[in-house]
């Protein structure tokens, strides 16, 4: 691991600390755990927005899923 510096306005380090002591975790693990779902969030957006784009030049068009022909369940 690396170690690192961030500056934090003083009400969002005392929220901070709150939230690490009520999930009993140190600062530096809820840092790292709210990172981790930061970057996965921007991840999901960046692959919903790739969709809009496709889909954008590709328009889905009727007929292009035809689910009156899908198999019926057996008896």
């Amino acid at each position: 691991m690396e170690t690192i510096q961030v500056v934090l306005e003083k009400a969002l380090l005392d929220a901070a600390d709150r939230a690490a002591r009520s999930r009993r975790l140190n600062r530096s693990a809820l840092v790292r755990e709210a990172l981790r779902a930061h970057l996965a969030r921007l991840a999901t957006i960046e692959r919903e927005e790739r969709d809009r784009e496709g889909y954008g030049r590709q328009p889905i068009e009727p007929g292009d899923f035809a689910w009156d022909k899908v198999t019926t369940w057996p008896d």
